[in-house]
């Protein structure tokens, strides 16, 4: 075995030049794969933490939910028959819509997402929220989310060198805006179809979106009491609720919004058509790296046929060089992509990082590239004919 891996590691560095430059497109196919794959996980990650920090074990959503974004509300008396149960410990309404909120540096609007809730009800597991929700009892005053896109303004810096900072929002229905204070940040962050948040109590909320009646909820967060069966609370509700509104679980809750992002969202699409795409074309650099190897030390191959070495050796010296290949070109792409994690996070406030979970699965994906390339580039090798060299 050691001299089979000598002999694979000394065909690769024969050639310094090829050999770099096949490591150059290998680490390039790793960061691709990286890149992929981390704004996917982020995706999914962003679209579902505001469900992650919801402070409920059961959910109700109307039957026509698909994501936050795009939900439908439900009347507010299935909140009433929820409280009939005696498992239950409070149910409390949370109500969501998009406004228009105008950075007064330069005047342009924006859409940003606003969260109204009962502030006497603790419906937030952040304790950002928690700690200044006594805060929204104010008239008119809300929490910014510190990890909005920088284009509502400095507002959050605003803020913290404790100025007062005073918000300007826009009903999508109206063009007269409604004015807010800011009375304190908060970090949740935007997603792909969200740039920013603002949380606000539910008669501010009605304030902003006049439109709006409070009979109308979006989102219904359950807590049960201590020692309570939660399928059986499940089960009893969904057997007694209305066949508009649907009671879920926290994980089903985020599954449904993954399942939006990932079956009917185009974003979703692209990125597994990239990761995909990336894949074959990987196979094709390191298909043609190997080949060409192959290609020009076929003559020493047929000698080593003719001297009695069999084509699963061959096939193995072949292999090897592609594991050679995966595992240095993996490293430099690696390290290359723990900067541009840093510089999208940065840019783009979204919850991109590294994680032992997506480094193997992208060497995983290198490896069987990089194998499946092996494979075919082996064609020429199995059939190569000592007679046709002496």
């Amino acid at each position: 075995m050691i001299f089979n891996i000598s002999l694979a590691w000394l065909q690769l560095a024969r050639q310094n030049v090829r050999f770099f430059v096949a490591l150059t497109g290998i680490a390039f196919i790793t960061v691709l794969l990286f890149v992929q794959v981390g704004f996917q996980d982020a995706l999914y990650t962003s679209a579902t933490q505001l469900h992650n920090n919801l402070k409920g074990d059961l959910f109700i959503i109307s039957t026509q939910y698909q994501s936050l974004t795009f939900n439908e509300s439900f009347p507010r008396s299935y909140l009433y028959q929820v409280l009939g149960c005696d498992d239950i410990e409070s149910v409390s309404p949370l109500y969501m819509q998009f406004a228009k909120l105008k950075n007064s540096t330069n005047g342009l609007k924006f859409p940003i997402y606003v969260l109204g809730f009962d502030p006497d009800r603790a419906i937030f597991k952040l304790p950002s929220i928690q700690e200044k929700s006594n805060l929204l009892q104010l008239p008119n005053t809300v929490l910014f989310d510190s990890k909005s896109r920088s284009q509502f303004g400095p507002i959050s810096q605003e803020f913290e060198q404790g100025n007062p900072v005073v918000l300007e929002i826009f009903n999508y229905t109206s063009s007269i805006g409604y004015k807010v204070k800011v009375g304190g940040l908060f970090s949740l962050g935007p997603s792909f179809a969200v740039d920013g948040n603002l949380i606000v109590s539910a008669s501010t909320f009605f304030q902003i979106f006049q439109g709006r009646s409070p009979q109308n909820v979006d989102i219904g967060v359950i807590n049960l009491k201590p020692s309570t069966n939660l399928q059986q609370v499940l089960a009893t509700l969904s057997a007694t609720l209305p066949k508009d509104v649907i009671v879920v679980t926290r994980q089903e809750f985020i599954n449904l919004e993954k399942n939006y992002w990932t079956l009917r969202a185009p974003v979703g699409f692209v990125f597994q058509l990239m990761v995909t795409m990336v894949f074959i074309v990987g196979v094709v650099v390191v298909y043609q790296i190997l080949y060409s190897n192959i290609a020009s030390h076929l003559a020493e191959y047929a000698t080593l046929k003719a001297m009695g070495f069999k084509n699963k050796y061959l096939l193995i010296v072949v292999f090897e060089q592609a594991l050679i290949l995966a595992s240095f070109g993996y490293i430099p792409g690696f390290t290359l992509s723990l900067g541009l994690y840093d510089l999208a996070q940065s840019s783009t406030n979204l919850p991109l990082s590294m994680s032992i979970d997506k480094a193997a699965i992208v060497l995983l994906f290198i490896i069987l590239m990089c194998l499946a390339s092996g494979f075919i580039s082996t064609i020429k090798l199995r059939n190569v004919d000592p007679v046709n060299f002496f």
